[in-house]
């Protein structure tokens, strides 16, 4: 079962209520571009999680067939309750190599880029954690945990983290001592830098304290969020490629091979002394920290809101059938994704090639609706066509009756 599908209308119902709660407490946690950009990040996400959950899947199945020790059954209650707690265990470890290492932290800092706290920061997800992330759980196959629970289990960490990403639910007494709790995540979102690398569980707070990495949130000290290198983009293609490239680019410029070569798996943060010394890294100063903002319009704002939509909707559809899907179906479904992701983030910049991209990206909707219809991942008739072409009018005569440019963001 896919629990992450049936579990998205009530994402954004609780999104609305925390919404609803920021107004009634006079509170300010939402930012749009801010909100959208993560948003973007975890519908990029998923639909590339199409393509590339099979790696995870593959190798644990293969690891389980081959590997495993003992013989569990899944159909056994005390099996799932293992799995449920053998599961934040190891990735209590994901998470925490996450943070420790360069190249897992270039995966990873997609999800704490955001320099708000809310229920839309906990879908801003990575789209590269695929690559080095199933390691870490191949002790469960190993010890023989079947993959349907491994998967269910999966799900069900993932969805629990929802919840602790709220601002608006104080410290919880005892439970602070068991749980992943909205106050203890809250540390782990923090570039404080008493707050840094701390709380790593997904839902136990237990491994934190057994492993010496747990840190309670302070009165006295206000958290700041998101990350010491600030992305200062709304594009989510960017969000998932940054500090590749600054890895990249240290590797590049270093001297040494040896230096070219261990940079991606040395601790993070680190870099060659030769490249330091001729590249130094500005950190902000949290004393005087300003929050990345491009002034936009009201107009401009909805105008993005309702864009996204769309790729809300689809990204939706595309979790309920890309399973059946063909594999040239799902990598332009991805293609399709990105591009308009991207162009609704250059939008929320307000860059100078916004309106050349966004028309774009209306027009390459009608080939993607063709190819969809055509390799059977969207039933489509008239009616689909009908709607598409109200949709692109509608579009472009909002498009038209926006400010041509308010405050173009400098590159």
């Amino acid at each position: 079962m896919n629990y992450v599908l049936y579990a998205v209308p009530f994402f954004f119902l609780l999104i609305g209520i925390e919404l609803i709660a920021d107004r009634w407490r006079g509170m300010s946690n939402y930012r749009t571009a801010d909100a959208l950009n993560s948003l973007s990040a975890g519908v990029l996400s998923t639909t590339s999680g199409l393509l590339t959950k099979a790696v995870g899947v593959l190798t644990y199945t293969f690891a389980w067939q081959h590997l495993a020790l003992f013989e569990l059954v899944a159909s056994d209650l005390w099996v799932w309750l293992l799995a449920f707690v053998f599961y934040d265990v190891c990735y209590y470890w994901n998470h925490r190599l996450g943070h420790e290492r360069n190249v897992l932290w270039a995966a990873h800092s997609v999800h704490h880029q955001s320099e708000e706290y809310n229920l839309s920061t906990a879908l801003r997800q990575t789209s590269t954690g695929f690559i080095f992330g199933w390691i870490f759980y191949l002790p469960m196959a190993a010890a023989g945990v079947p993959p349907l629970v491994f998967l269910s289990v999966g799900a069900m960490n993932l969805l629990y983290q929802f919840w602790v990403h709220t601002r608006h639910v104080p410290k919880l007494g005892w439970l602070e001592w068991i749980f992943i709790t909205p106050s203890n995540h809250r540390v782990h979102h923090a570039q404080n830098s008493v707050y840094m690398d701390r709380n790593y569980g997904g839902v136990f707070i237990l491994w934190d304290r057994l492993f010496g990495s747990f840190q309670e949130e302070l009165d006295e000290e206000p958290v700041i969020f998101g990350v010491t290198t600030p992305l200062a983009s709304w594009n989510p293609l960017w969000a998932n490629l940054q500090f590749y490239v600054q890895l990249w680019r240290d590797a590049v410029r270093a001297e040494s091979w040896w230096d070219k070569l261990r940079i991606w798996f040395m601790r993070t943060g680190w870099r060659p002394a030769d490249v330091a010394e001729r590249f130094p890294l500005a950190k902000p100063d949290l004393s005087r920290f300003v929050k990345f903002e491009v002034p936009l319009g009201l107009g401009h704002k909805w105008y993005a809101g309702l864009q996204f939509a769309l790729y809300v909707v689809a990204g939706t559809l595309l979790l309920g059938t890309g399973g059946e899907a063909s594999l040239t179906g799902l990598w332009l479904a991805c293609v399709w994704m990105a591009f308009g992701l991207y162009a609704i983030g250059a939008w929320l910049e307000n860059r100078a090639s916004a309106r050349r991209l966004e028309l774009s990206r209306l027009a390459l909707n009608w080939p993607a609706l063709w190819a969809g219809a055509a390799l059977g991942m969207v039933p489509t008739g008239g009616l689909g066509w009908g709607l598409l072409a109200l949709y692109s009018l509608l579009s472009l005569g909002a498009l038209t009756g926006l400010p041509r440019r308010e405050a173009a963001l400098a590159v």
